[in-house]
């Protein structure tokens, strides 16, 4: 059976430093949902993008790759509630429809909640984007206006019925208050840390770094090809909040065979540059670790090889000469 990717789709660059804060792989989950007949609202939150696999079926029908329900045959709408998996403000959402061409839903709406006790009994919802046309097989990019408030939960409304294939909310990550002063993974995806740029990305992509937990196998991680000419592999990361750290690990957890040779990290603290702008910046960042020898499938920890840092929003990681690293956790305090 032939399996079709989706379209490469850029997030448009105005968006690009904000966090999904309906990621799976933060903790967002489905909390109920109207219907779901031919396929788990829950797909919607993956992060990989959707596929379709010709020929497939379940004892449903047709398998999707997303949040499809049944056709309605009374009045009403279909609905979906996401608990996000952090609480943030709104910045945009991204309603991918992608692979429902017939089945599509001929609107949507998205309305909010903030109820950090998960009691949505007693949550006041307030629409954030009003009823727009959805098209088919596409991403409909939609801002809202509602970026001053937090919220804890997230209503998606489709009108009457259909196919949602992933559904993204863009937006802040709002921390706990008692996080302000407490030791925390700056770069943490769900602390809003987030990808500016990379040389490669040919056999995992560097997203992999900054997600929760460790690696699972080899592909959860930033592995790049084998380089044939003299230089070496970097990515940028966005601390989610300035900050100055105060240990860092790199793990190359299940790389052993095409682990690098060396690793070192740049940084700087550096407000106002567009990330066009840090690509080229990168080069001359001072270091927060200088190069340092890997070891297959550990957990490296730096403490008093740290090189003084008062505060710092980016961090430059050079990979040398190329190769696979799983984790980069930045541990300190927001400055």
């Amino acid at each position: 059976m032939a399996t079709l990717l989706a379209p490469l789709f850029e997030l448009p660059s105005h968006l690009a430093s904000f966090t999904n804060l309906a990621d799976a792989r933060i903790g967002a989950e489905i909390v109920s949902c109207s219907d779901q007949f031919f396929a788990d609202a829950k797909r919607m939150l993956q992060f990989e993008p959707p596929v379709f696999i010709e020929g497939e079926f379940d004892d449903h029908g047709k398998w999707m790759d997303g949040w499809e329900t049944r056709r309605k045959r009374h009045a009403g709408f279909d609905w979906c509630i996401i608990k996000l998996g952090v609480a943030g403000t709104l910045q945009a959402f991204d309603i991918d429809t992608t692979f429902f061409t017939g089945n599509y839903p001929a609107s949507a709406s998205v309305e909010a909640c903030y109820a950090p006790d998960d009691q949505l009994e007693q949550a006041e919802w307030q629409t954030v984007l009003d009823n727009h046309v959805l098209g088919s097989s596409q991403h409909h990019i939609f801002e809202t206006s509602a970026s001053d408030q937090v919220f804890t939960h997230i209503r998606l409304n489709i009108f009457p019925d259909g196919g949602v294939a992933r559904f993204r909310v863009y937006g802040q990550v709002a921390l706990p208050k008692q996080q302000a002063n407490a030791t925390l993974d700056l770069v943490a995806l769900k602390n809003g840390g987030r990808v500016v740029a990379f040389s490669d990305a040919h056999y995992g992509h560097p997203q992999n770094l900054i997600n929760p937990g460790r690696g699972v196998n080899m592909g959860d991680g930033w592995e790049t090809k084998r380089r044939r000419a003299p230089g070496f592999d970097w990515c940028i990361l966005a601390l989610g909040q300035a900050g100055k750290v105060e240990k860092l690990e790199i793990d190359t957890a299940h790389f052993k065979g095409n682990y690098p040779a060396q690793v070192s990290i740049q940084a700087i603290y550096i407000e106002d540059a567009t990330d066009e702008q840090l690509i080229p910046q990168s080069m001359f960042w001072p270091f927060l670790l200088e190069a340092q020898d890997m070891q297959m499938d550990h957990i490296h920890s730096y403490l008093d090889e740290l090189l003084s840092h008062e505060k710092i929003s980016h961090i430059r990681v050079n990979m040398i000469p190329d190769g696979g690293i799983s984790r980069i956790r930045l541990w300190g305090k927001i400055a």
